[in-house]
């Protein structure tokens, strides 16, 4: 049966770019990954096509070959038996899948021999409260991961049945091929760069020396840690196949707003409503500070709103250090309410009464002044 066009697998036109190229093999690679259709043998069938279809269309000479010659350009010499565009296992794929999706997010894709069976990086989003933050904590966390196979050690043999030299490159990972005009030297289809084989699978992880499970892990949050903030556990990623080096797991922290403060780096911010009467005669006030305790602020008589005071030595933990931030208390002074009739009658007579020379509202005497003064000056012209 002839073979369909490549463009066609991918459903993409000729003059396709080569970020087309990869944004459509990244979603049928993984919409029809075997992994993913369990059960269903068309699946592995397409995903070969799609795999065989992207590794000639993204490089720009077998590109350019295929556009000339078509399917013709593969089928001399040795590309038409070992190494051929066909040959593209599914190892390999997801391999080549995790690489295009997260190469440079975790620095950089896979390099060398049997170093793309290595396991899987992963992240985990844990959410903290400010007291966390600050104080640092120790969690338990459940990832969904690989782990090693118990049945078989991680080797993907059954009863732990050693792999063998790969007899399609002979140990190398690596084979040369003729295809067309072109030798290239590739990762062997056969054993995927590992250079080895599994003659007898494991019956329990089927040959890929791994199964699904999920994992619980203590996890150490230290004192001072802000939003966005990574921890890697080196190791706790997926594992690898076949007894190749587990993955790092990454988790990222976000700190979850709080009712009272507001963080800015190592310093907390809180906003305190405080009565007028307070604010006019002078007090103090008790405010909560982040690690749990009181603190006693002295409010100066004739206290403005958006005045504020610092409390050194009150504010986050610094990370990896014995230092902490300031707290910033910011006065909000609040207007009385619901007030009776003899109280509005003290407040006419306290209105009334004044001050010798010194106005008691300085800040809207001295606007209304200057309003005065606009109008006068309109008027003049």
């Amino acid at each position: 049966m002839a073979k369909q066009d490549y463009y066609d697998v991918l459903g993409v036109a000729h003059g396709a770019s080569a970020d087309d190229l990869k944004k459509a093999y990244r979603k049928l690679a993984m919409q029809h990954h075997p992994d993913r259709n369990p059960g269903d043998k068309t699946a592995g069938h397409k995903f070969k096509e799609i795999n065989e279809a992207y590794d000639v269309l993204k490089d720009d000479q077998r590109r350019a070959a295929y556009d000339r010659f078509g399917h013709a350009a593969f089928e001399s010499g040795a590309g038409a038996t070992r190494g051929g565009p066909g040959d593209f296992g599914f190892a390999q794929g997801f391999a080549d899948i995790f690489d295009e999706m997260f190469g440079e997010f975790m620095g950089g894709g896979r390099r060398g021999g049997g170093a793309n069976l290595r396991g899987a990086d992963l992240r985990y989003n844990m959410a903290i409260s400010l007291e966390d933050a600050f104080s640092g904590k120790q969690a338990t966390i459940r990832v969904p991961t690989s782990v090693t196979c118990d049945a078989c050690n991680g080797s993907g043999g059954e009863k732990g049945a050693q792999p063998v030299p790969c007899p399609s490159c002979r140990g190398h990972g690596k084979i040369r091929a003729q295809q067309g005009f072109f030798t290239i030297e590739r990762t062997c289809p056969t054993c995927h760069g590992a250079g080895r084989v599994i003659q007898n699978p494991c019956r329990g992880c089927e040959g890929t020396g791994r199964m699904r499970k999920e994992k619980t892990l203590q996890v150490n949050i230290p004192p001072g840690v802000e939003e966005g903030t990574r921890i890697r556990l080196a190791g706790e990623g997926e594992a690898g196949l076949r007894g190749a080096p587990q993955g790092d797991l990454y988790i990222f922290l976000s700190v979850q707003p709080h009712r009272l403060f507001q963080r800015d780096g190592a310093h907390i911010h809180c906003k305190v409503p405080i009565p007028m009467i307070t604010a006019a005669l002078g007090g103090q006030i008790e405010v909560p500070t982040v690690d749990g305790g009181r603190a006693r602020v002295a409010i100066p008589a004739g206290t403005q709103s958006g005045a504020q005071f610092r409390l050194r030595g009150k504010g986050m933990s610094v990370l990896r250090s014995s230092q902490r931030g300031d707290m910033m208390i910011e006065a909000s002074i609040e207007t009385p309410v619901n007030l009776s009739k003899r109280q509005q009658e003290l407040l006419h007579e306290f209105e009334a009464a004044g001050t010798k020379g010194k106005p008691i509202s300085p800040e809207s005497e001295g606007f209304f002044a200057k309003v005065r003064e606009f109008w006068d000056d309109l008027t003049e012209k």
